[in-house]
C-alpha cells in the first residue's frame, strides 16, 4: 500500500509540473499586457516600463517559470518599487493587480470554496444514491419511470439555469427565502447556513443526477450477481439482502466518483460561485482570466490541480478499503 501511494504521489507531482507549464504557455498567448493593466489607463510608457520591471515581465518565459517553481519550494523577495517583500514558501507570486501574495489570497477564499463543495456533496449523495436506490428497488414501476424522467431532465439542465430557476421560485415567487447573500461562517454561522442553501442546492441537484444513474446501475448489477441469488433461495430478507449485500456491491463506485467530484468542487465551482456571489476560488480564477493577472491563475489552478490529483489518490484508496476485491498494482 505504501508503496501504491508513494507511486501515486510521484504520478501526481509530473501532472502537476506539466499543468503549471501548460498554464504559463497559454498566458503568453493571450492578448493583453499585464503591465498596462496593473498600472492604469492614465500612466505613460515610462511608467508602464517601470511597472513591468518591478513585476518581472521583462525576463523571458523559462525565467519566469523558474523563479516560480524557486518560490513555491523555496520562497522569493519581490520588488514593489519602495521596499522589498518577502514571500515565503510555498510562494504562489504576487498578484499584479492588488499586490497582494497568491497564497494568502487562495487560503481567505478557500473555506468558502470548501463550505460549498462539503454542502453540496451531502445534497448530491442524499437525494443521489436515494434516488438511484430506489430507482433500482422499484424497477419496471411508475415510481422508476417518474425518476427516470427526473433525473433526465436535471441532467440536460445547465447548473446556472437550475440556480436561477431555485432563485426564482424560493426567493422572487414563494418569498421563502431572501436573495442570498455570502456571510462568512465565523461571522454569523445561522445566516451563513441560511444563505449557503440555494447555492448547495443547485449544485447538489446538478450533481445528484449522476450520482442517481450511478447508484441505480450498480445497484441493479449487484442484484443480478449469483450470490444475491443464492441468498434469496435460502429465505434471506429482501430488507438484508439490500441493505447488507447489495449495497456493498453499489457503494464502491459511488464513493470513488464522488472524491473525484470533490476534488473538482475544491478547485472551484465558477458558475454556482459567480452566480450567487461567493467569494471563492472558482470567483477568482474567472477574475484572474479577465485582469490577465498570472500569478493569480496559474496559483488558483495549481491548487485545483492539486485538490483534484489528491482526490484521485483518495477515491483509489476508498474504493479498495470499500471493495476488498480490488487489488492494487
Amino acid at each position: 500500500m505504501t508503496r501504491y501511494v508513494l507511486k501515486r504521489l510521484a504520478g501526481a507531482a509530473l501532472v502537476l509540473l506539466a499543468l503549471s507549464v501548460l498554464v504559463y504557455a497559454l498566458f503568453y498567448l493571450a492578448p493583453g499586457d499585464p503591465a498596462r493593466l496593473a498600472c492604469g489607463e492614465r500612466c505613460n510608457p515610462r511608467q508602464i516600463a517601470q511597472v513591468r520591471e518591478q513585476l518581472g515581465l521583462n525576463e523571458g518565459v523559462f525565467a519566469q517559470y523558474a523563479h516560480f517553481l524557486h518560490g513555491v519550494f523555496v520562497g522569493r523577495d519581490y520588488s514593489t518599487g519602495t521596499s522589498v517583500v518577502r514571500c515565503d514558501a510555498p510562494c504562489l507570486g504576487l498578484s499584479y493587480q492588488s499586490d497582494q501574495q497568491v497564497t494568502q489570497l487562495v487560503l481567505e477564499r478557500l473555506p468558502a470554496t470548501a463550505s460549498l463543495a462539503l454542502g453540496a456533496l451531502v445534497v448530491w449523495l442524499v437525494v443521489g444514491v436515494g434516488t438511484g436506490l430506489l430507482s433500482a428497488l422499484r424497477r419496471g414501476g411508475p415510481t422508476e419511470r417518474i425518476l427516470t424522467v427526473l433525473t433526465l431532465a436535471a441532467t440536460g439542465t445547465p447548473v446556472f439555469i437550475l440556480g436561477l430557476l431555485l432563485l426564482m421560485v424560493v426567493c422572487a415567487y414563494l418569498q421563502w427565502l431572501p436573495f442570498p447573500t455570502y456571510v462568512p461562517l465565523g461571522e454569523n454561522p445561522e445566516q451563513w447556513a441560511w444563505n449557503m442553501l440555494l447555492p448547495w442546492l443547485t449544485l447538489g441537484l446538478f450533481e445528484s443526477a449522476k450520482y442517481a444513474r450511478l447508484t441505480r446501475s450498480s445497484t441493479l448489477e449487484t442484484l443480478a450477481e449469483d450470490h444475491i441469488r443464492t441468498f434469496r433461495a435460502y429465505g434471506v430478507g429482501e430488507r438484508a439482502v439490500v441493505t447488507r449485500h447489495a449495497l456493498r456491491g453499489a457503494v464502491p463506485p459511488v464513493v470513488a466518483v464522488s472524491a473525484v467530484d470533490l476534488g473538482y468542487m475544491f478547485g472551484g465551482a465558477v458558475l454556482t460561485e459567480s452566480l450567487f456571489g461567493i467569494p471563492g476560488l472558482g470567483k477568482t480564477l474567472l477574475d484572474g482570466v479577465r485582469e490577465i493577472d498570472l500569478p493569480v491563475v496559474v496559483g488558483v489552478v495549481m491548487v485545483m490541480g492539486v485538490a483534484v490529483v489528491l482526490a484521485g489518490v483518495v477515491a483509489d484508496l476508498l474504493y479498495a478499503a470499500a471493495d476488498r476485491r480490488v487489488v492494487l498494482t
